[in-house]
């Protein structure tokens, strides 16, 4: 089978899941769900600031527009920081970065941990062994120590950063898809699929992978908050994205020896983390709810 193939193959089978999804009873109990739309608007405040952030600040992130720690006011509605620069502004710059940073720590965790753990339960074996030491392994170290110890050997940046909040944070991903996978196998139309001469990469991908997503999606709306706040640890300790880009966690850091004379400096990041992070959470605990039939049923009842 050509690449090409399988690419629409697998797309189809994955985008097959999301369609049967939204004509399910889990996407009318999810519209009915107040969590849901309160995470999902809190989610597109934060998507807003990054993306119309050019728009909306109204100075730079490093231009200095008035005295130094002057209280919030009608022309620096978050008041400004110990250098003078306005933290209205740079708090909406900074929402680039944690997003940047959260979307791309999912996308290498989800990637690496769902490959290693569909090996895992598929084949079994030293196979499965293998793997179930790796996971074993990462989940043995905390996550936030090992991070902060790799960014320190290697150097601060974006790129270190992804790689340090990864190397344990694939490890729940493998764990869950394995566990779905070693369920999923054993259903009767995958061995009715593998007695017709289906390939193990399309039993994979095509039948097994779509079946395994709604505990997936769970987890991938909880990494975010996570990576989020990870991120913000980071660069609180100086080991996260370095100036000029005025990351959350670097401004609490700043706002460190002014907190009690101008308490505006650490308020108003903190309530950006805040805002993002409840927002992943409300939404992750609805589809959490609406994608288990158990709790679905219990909060109807």
């Amino acid at each position: 089978m050509s690449v090409v193939k399988k690419g629409k193959r697998v797309g189809s089978s994955i985008l097959g899941y999301f369609h049967k999804l939204v004509r399910s009873p889990t996407w009318t109990y999810l519209k009915r769900d107040k969590r849901a739309w309160g995470g999902i608007a809190l989610i597109l405040v934060i998507l807003g600031m990054a993306i119309f952030a050019n728009f909306i600040a109204p100075f730079g992130i490093n231009d200095s527009v008035g005295d130094p720690s002057l209280p919030p006011s009608s022309r620096f509605i978050f008041g400004t920081d110990g250098q003078g620069r306005d933290i209205f502004s740079r708090v909406i710059y900074g929402s680039r970065d944690s997003l940047e940073v959260a979307l791309l720590l999912l996308v290498v965790e989800t990637s690496v941990g769902v490959m290693l753990g569909l090996v895992a339960g598929f084949y079994g074996g030293w196979v499965d062994e293998l793997v179930m030491r790796m996971v074993d392994l990462a989940l043995s170290f905390p996550g936030l120590v090992l991070a902060a110890a790799f960014v320190g050997f290697f150097g601060p940046g974006l790129r270190n950063l992804i790689i340090a909040l990864s190397l344990t944070g694939w490890a729940p991903f493998a764990r869950i898809t394995r566990a779905q996978t070693l369920t999923v196998k054993e259903e009767v139309y995958i061995e009715s699929a593998r007695a017709i001469g289906e390939r193990d990469r399309t039993l994979v991908f095509k039948y097994i992978l779509p079946n395994t997503m709604s505990p997936l999606i769970v987890m991938a709306t909880m990494t975010i908050p996570a990576a989020i706040l990870l991120t913000a640890s980071m660069s609180f300790l100086g080991l996260g994205v370095q100036p000029p880009s005025p990351a959350w966690g670097m401004m609490l850091n700043e706002a460190m020896p002014f907190f009690r004379a101008a308490w505006w400096m650490a308020v108003f990041p903190g309530a950006a983390i805040m805002i993002s992070v409840l927002g992943f959470n409300f939404l992750g605990d609805a589809l959490r709810d609406a994608l288990d039939p158990r709790l679905r049923a219990y909060r109807v009842e």
